[in-house]
């Protein structure tokens, strides 16, 4: 019974969320993600560090995608920013897969955690 309307509030979130709000909570879980990572480091639990990096990676590659798709709204430059900052982004996972540290996560998490502050108005 509880999970039936469990089901239903999650079916009605997903049909009134804004499109703004989804990605600023996709990005707020991607850093969470990576937060809890670092805080379990010494636990030398890197399976979870690789699905915290790969789920942050498909979030980063959509947004290029989008970014890059010809009747995407933003303006140009916005567009180049993002673009490059996605770059930025697919270097530092690449870096931290191939030498991880918890302190290359510390900027991947401000990101996120900053352009979903300012997806909800909040920055």
């Amino acid at each position: 019974m509880y999970s039936n309307a469990f089901k239903n509030y999650q079916d009605v979130e997903k049909a009134t969320i804004s499109g703004r709000e989804t990605e600023a909570r996709v990005l707020t879980q991607a850093a969470i993600k990576l937060q809890v990572c670092q805080k379990n480091w010494q636990d030398g639990n890197f399976e979870d560090l690789d699905a915290a990096l790969k789920y942050n990676q498909k979030i980063w590659s959509i947004f290029q995608s989008e970014l890059a798709n010809d009747d995407n709204p933003l303006p140009t430059q916005i567009k180049r920013d993002l673009l490059k900052l996605a770059g930025f982004i697919d270097r530092r996972i690449f870096e931290t897969m191939s030498f991880p540290s918890p302190e290359k996560l510390d900027i991947i998490i401000k990101i996120n955690q900053n352009l979903a502050a300012g997806l909800r108005g909040s920055a």
